[in-house]
């Protein structure tokens, strides 16, 4: 046997796209719901502040996880730029899943929402987005029909968790 770890594959786009880690996403789905509920309960927001209350929520828990996983996984080797990189894409999801219900604030006023129709429109782009992000994750992953109900399920079952938090705190 060789004690020597063997080299790692130059990986292509394709091969890269098909290890994508939804992780990130699902959290930053629930991360946002999670904002959209606690803005909820302070007052009412003007919308330009959860926008910008979301996008900068996401940016300062994207940061976190890189900071952890450079820290905490990689302190016993030298960290070189590619590394830093590395890892700020692996967790750019955390920022991306943020994106939908920012826009949905922004456009809330087309649909004549005020801030609370606004707060429960972001809330449910949110949790949509942390179903599909699980149920996307889970198909990636080769899982059966069965299999990505059930983690969409679940995902929903934790989204809902966040709405009767948002109806019982703001009652």
């Amino acid at each position: 046997m060789n004690s020597r770890t063997p080299e790692r594959p130059v990986e292509t786009s394709a091969a890269n796209a098909a290890q994508i880690d939804y992780t990130g996403a699902v959290y930053g789905s629930l991360l946002a719901a999670s904002v959209v509920v606690g803005a909820g309960t302070l007052g009412s927001f003007p919308r330009v502040q959860l926008v910008l209350l979301l996008l900068c929520t996401s940016v300062v828990f994207w940061a976190a996880h890189v900071f952890s996983g450079l820290f905490g996984a990689r302190m016993v080797r030298h960290l070189s730029w590619g590394e830093v990189r590395r890892a700020s894409a692996e967790e750019r999801p955390i920022i991306e899943a943020a994106v939908p219900p920012a826009c949905a604030v922004a456009i809330s006023p087309l649909f004549g929402l005020g801030i609370e129709g606004t707060s429960w429109l972001a809330l449910g782009v949110a949790l949509a987005g942390q179903v599909g992000w699980g149920t996307v994750a889970a198909s990636r992953a080769g899982a059966s029909r069965r299999l990505m109900l059930l983690a969409g399920a679940i995902n929903l079952l934790l989204g809902l968790i966040v709405v009767v938090l948002k109806v019982a705190v703001t009652h």
